[in-house]
Order: C-alpha cells, then sequence, then structure tokens
C-alpha cells in the first residue's frame, strides 16, 4: 500500500485531502509526505509510521529507546549528520541496529553500508525526534574543531608536506590525523593517544597531565590513520606484531615541534602515542619556577658549586629539564663553556653549545658525552641517565671538576640513589659526587574564572597542619568556558630539594626509607607539604595535590 492510502485506512487524512495532496505533488513535484505535513494533515510520526509499514521496517520511538554509546561510535558525526542514520544498539555481536528517516535515499543507505564494518540492520524514526537526538548526543560528546593552520611536516632533507588538508583530503585518514594532530597542539596536549576499541578507535590526549577523549575514528579508517602515522614518523607499515620507535618534527606557524611516536601491538590492533615535545626559546629563569623560598635557596647553593652533580628526579613529563634549564640560565655567561647532550633538545638557550641525540647515526648519550668531556666544558647538562654507561661518564665528569646537571626516572628524592646504584654506580662515588637532588611533579592550576572558595574543615586543617581552630580558606574547581569545564587551566610545579649533607652522604648504600627520614629532620620539605603549601596560596587544589602527591596514611 501507497502512503497516502496507509494514511486513509489509519483515519489520518480523508480521501478528498489525499486527492488535493495528489494534484499539487503533480504541480510541484513536491513528496506526498512533506505536502500533508506543510497542511498540517499529518504529524512527522504519523508519516515515519506508514514508511515503516510500507517497506517493512520496524518503527522507533528515538526519545524513548536507550542508544548505546559503543554503537553511536560506530560512525563518525559528519557520516551520522550526512545522511541522517544513527546506530542506537547491537543486535548481536555483528549486527547492529540504524535509525533513518528516508529509506527510499539508496544511496545514502549504501553509503552508511560501507562505512561499517558490520552488518546493519534499519529501522524508522521519527526526522524531528532523531535530529533532536543526533543534537544531544553530538552536543556532550567530544568533536573535532577545525584549526584552520598551515602545518608542515619537516624532513630531514629540504623537503617539506603541506599538512593542512583541503577539499576531499579533509576527509581521509590524512586529514583526520592532521587535524588531531593540530586540535592536539592548540590545546596544549602532551601526548596523543590513538586507541584501537573493538569496535571503534579512541582518540586520546593529555591535557595538564589528566587524558580526556578528543574524538574516535571509526573502525573501517583505523589502519589508514595508523599507517599515515608511521608514515610520518618512517615506520615500517607492513610490520604489525612488533612494536615500533620512531620520530617526525612538524612546524607550525614557524615554530618547530618535535612527535616521538610509539606503536604497540593490541587485540584489536596496534595502538599508536604520540608524544609532543614543543622546542622553546623562551627564558627561563630560576624566579619563575614558583619554588618555596627554602627550596629556592637550596637549590641555588647547589646550582652555584663549582662542580658536582645535580639531579632532577621524576616521572616522565614532570618538568624536570625545564628546571635544570632555569639553573643553566643562572650560569650561563661568558666566563662559562656550557653544553648540553639531549633527546630531544627542549629549549634553545643563547650562548649554550647544545646537541641532539642520534642513535642512528651512532650519536648515543654516552658516545657523545665524552666527545664534550675532551672539549673542556664548565658545566654540562646531559638531559637523560638511561644506562650504566652513561651514569658512570656523568659521575666521573662531577668527581673531576664539572658541574653536571641530569635527570633520572625515580619516585622520590631519596629515591634516586637507589636508582643510580641499580645502574651500577657505587654508593662511595655517589656520595663524592652528587651535590642535591630535586624531585618535582607537576600539579594543575585552578581556573582563577571559575574556582570556588571554601573554609576548611577539621579533617582538612589536619592534612594540611593547620591548627583546627584557625580554619584557613582554600579553593576548589568548578569548570566554565575558559578551562574547558576541567575547573584547571596551565601547570605548576611542586618540589621537595634534597641537599647532600655529611649525615646524608653517610647514609647513601643504606635504604630510601633511612635517607628520606633523615632528610625531613634536616628540614626538608617534601613532595606532599609543599603542594598543602600552593593549595594555601589559592594556585591549585587539595583534590589535585593528593591525585599527583599522595596522601600520607
Amino acid at each position: 500500500m501507497q502512503v497516502g492510502s496507509l494514511l486513509i485506512r489509519d483515519s489520518v487524512i480523508t480521501n478528498e485531502q489525499l486527492d488535493e495532496v495528489l494534484a499539487e505533488k503533480d504541480r510541484t513535484g513536491q513528496r506526498v509526505g512533506d505536502i500533508l505535513v506543510e497542511r498540517g494533515w499529518a504529524t512527522s510520526a504519523d508519516l515515519a509510521h506508514a514508511l515503516a509499514e510500507q517497506w517493512n521496517l520496524e518503527f522507533v520511538d528515538i526519545l524513548t529507546t536507550e542508544i548505546e554509546p559503543e554503537a553511536v561510535k560506530l560512525l563518525s558525526e559528519t557520516v551520522v549528520r550526512r545522511y541522517r542514520a544513527l546506530p542506537i544498539r547491537y543486535l548481536s555481536d555483528n549486527l547492529v541496529l540504524v535509525a533513518i528517516t528516508d529509506p527510499t535515499d539508496i544511496l545514502a543507505l549504501d553509503n552508511v553500508k560501507l562505512s561499517l564494518d558490520v552488518n546493519l540492520k534499519f529501522c524508522l524514526a521519527d526526522p524531528s525526534d532523531l535530529e533532536r537526538s543526533i543534537e544531544q548526543i553530538f552536543s556532550q560528546r567530544p568533536a573535532l574543531r577545525v584549526v584552520d593552520e598551515a602545518l608542515e611536516l619537516e624532513a630531514e632533507g629540504e623537503e617539506r608536506f603541506d599538512l593542512t588538508p583541503s577539499g576531499e583530503e579533509s576527509s581521509s585518514a590524512v586529514g583526520l590525523v592532521n587535524q588531531v594532530i593540530l586540535n592536539a597542539i592548540k590545546d596544549r596536549a602532551s601526548d596523543i593517544h590513538f586507541e584501537p576499541q573493538e569496535r571503534y578507535m579512541l582518540v586520546r590526549v593529555r591535557v595538564d597531565g589528566v587524558t580526556r577523549e578528543l574524538t574516535n575514528v571509526p573502525k573501517t579508517m583505523q589502519q589508514a590513520v595508523i599507517s599515515r602515522l608511521k608514515v610520518m614518523a618512517e615506520l615500517d607499515i607492513a610490520e604489525r606484531s612488533l612494536p615500533q620507535d620512531g620520530r617526525s618534527a612538524v612546524k607550525l606557524n614557524g615554530e618547530s615541534i618535535d612527535l616521538r611516536v610509539a606503536v604497540l601491538p593490541t587485540t584489536y590492533g596496534e595502538k599508536v602515542v604520540v608524544r609532543i615535545l614543543q622546542r622553546s626559546s623562551t627564558h627561563v629563569s630560576l624566579g619563575d619556577l614558583g619554588m618555596s623560598d627554602q627550596a629556592y635557596e637550596t637549590f641555588v647553593r647547589a646550582v652555584e658549586q663549582p662542580f658536582g652533580c645535580i639531579v632532577a628526579a621524576g616521572p616522565t613529563g614532570a618538568g624536570k629539564t625545564t628546571t635544570l634549564y632555569a639553573a643553566l640560565d643562572r650560569l650561563n655567561s661568558t666566563e662559562r663553556v656550557i653544553t648540553t647532550i639531549e633527546d630531544p633538545v627542549e629549549y634553545e638557550l643563547a650562548g649554550v653549545s647544545q646537541i641532539q641525540v642520534n642513535s642512528k647515526r651512532g650519536l648515543t648519550f654516552a658516545r657523545g658525552l665524552r666527545t664534550i668531556l675532551r672539549a673542556d666544558p664548565d658545566a654540562l647538562l646531559v638531559g637523560e641517565i638511561r644506562d650504566t654507561e652513561t651514569a658512570e661518564i656523568a659521575v666521573q665528569a662531577a668527581m673531576t671538576g664539572h658541574l653536571v646537571l641530569t635527570t633520572v626516572h625515580a619516585q622520590t628524592a631519596a629515591a634516586a640513589f637507589a636508582r643510580l646504584q641499580d645502574m651500577g654506580i657505587a654508593p662511595y662515588m655517589l656520595a663524592n659526587s652528587i651535590n642535591c637532588i630535586v624531585s618535582q611533579r607537576l600539579v594543575r592550576k585552578l581556573c582563577t574564572s571559575c574556582r570556588s572558595a571554601t573554609e576548611t574543615t577539621e579533617a582538612e586543617c589536619a592534612e594540611l597542619g593547620l591548627d583546627p581552630g584557625t580554619p584557613a580558606q582554600i579553593y576548589h574547581p568548578v569548570g566554565c568556558r575558559a578551562c574547558d569545564k576541567t575547573g584547571y587551566h596551565g601547570r605548576t610545579a611542586i618540589y621537595e630539594v634534597l641537599p647532600v649533607s655529611s649525615e646524608i652522604r653517610k647514609l647513601i648504600g643504606h635504604t630510601t626509607e633511612e635517607i628520606h627520614s633523615e632528610a625531613v629532620k634536616d628540614g626538608m620539605i617534601t613532595l606532599e607539604q609543599d603542594g598543602h603549601r600552593i593549595v594555601l596560596e589559592g594556585v591549585s587544589s587539595l583534590e589535585e595535590v593528593r591525585r599527583v602527591a599522595g596522601k600520607s596514611l
């Protein structure tokens, strides 16, 4: 039966009304359903019910139906809006129910089928209700913003590739990868995670130390996206069963940005992590780091020693290199020869010779460090101690009249000694070479546009070391447009600075707990205590400090 006949049968319209509509259809070329809705003789829901019966499809009340997020993610927002087709739930592991509004648009339905790598079954929904559902879903779900910037891929030679998508390329894997990178850079992200799931690829970014969803990619585009990332990093696109590491570099508005790419096989495909390392020529000074007065004075005394080793400890992305560059900035003068060896060079400092490690060409930390020492530097920065050979050379340089600044991965300042001993450095060598160890973490700063002030509770007073009778004002995150609803914007560091006193030197080789206890006894401010300082200053929240530095048991 035709739609008009079905509507007459259901007493929605009369025979006379249908005759008028058919006459107007012949004159204007409009569809019967559109004319009926325009005249108010039928609703869009009436038409959807009739169409569902005519085409032998299920009618779904989309506003009352539970929509599965996993199903929605099978199609991109662009495809959903273009074809007005919304996956609403899984009927089985390989069958998805998709709500549509026009079963006569065969081309659109074919394109939807091609966009999915699972079988699908169509159902009919009221067009206005479907539009409302699509708006509700995608207003809550992260969408990939189109950032109109010129991004160039740097090659080792003179060749440059424009990464700004245009035309058809904007919907391809190349265009998608470009836009993800641009969005991540604009959002101040430190890394991008492309994570294959069972039915789609999740894309997350880490901003201010916390990951959040940026967008997701249909499963049909997953391998193309991974291949594009591999090509950028000059990796083997045919190898899918082994981990791979590579690097690339891009330029955004003339600024160089390094990309470190790691590929790891997982259950649902290869996961790709892209670390974003922005080279900066911004002046960094010790006074800008936000250290407490006590930590600042202790650190400056160590930096101004003519020789010895200063170690910055902490996890990846804790800001260790920034701290050491602030120290180099204080040391930098025409009277001193300063050299750095890094992977990569993160800051540009005038008057300092900077070397970037290139393992593929044989320039390792250890090999470069030996050559640097033959060039008679006064101070040198070793980007990271990763192995025994590099550790031994750095420690010996500190013992023979050089000031060495370096980093290690360790949880606390006291734990750095054990980490270096694990690399094979004897305790007596550490006792005779290390001047100071600074451990640090980055904590998010509260958004000053929306933070909320409260008085400390009795429990919070105890945690912060305050007298319960004299509560203080502290701030909590709220969330607004300025901070992207997170309550935080930007980061600052908290520190514990451990000077190697005569008592500490005697304890090197003992347990980390013993060294830490002695340092606290000598007056060292711990990471947690320094975090409480910035909470009371209104810079960050107690919740954030607990997340980063932990809470005393």
